[in-house]
């Protein structure tokens, strides 16, 4: 009867700590499994996710953007405190 006490408290403790590690990692754990998701997914290429073109155009009225008026400088570049 001990030895079936003892297995029972063992598997126990493993199935708790499975727990706790799933609460405690689980940001981690999602976005690991999200991942190998994707890789086995047959139907999922990373060539047709859209991304920015690298050398963009500034398009007027953004926040970032100059005015075709304005030039910029490097000294723009520059904050003095």
């Amino acid at each position: 009867m001990a030895a079936i006490t003892s297995a029972v408290i063992a598997i126990a403790g493993v199935v708790l700590g499975w727990i706790a590690i799933e609460i405690a990692c689980k940001p981690c754990l999602e976005k690991g499994r999200e991942a190998i998701d994707r890789s086995l997914n047959p139907d999922y290429d990373p060539d047709d996710e859209i991304r920015a073109p690298l050398n963009a155009d500034p398009v007027e009225g953004e926040p970032n953007s100059k005015a075709a008026g304005d030039s910029a400088t490097s000294s723009d570049a520059t904050k003095t405190v």
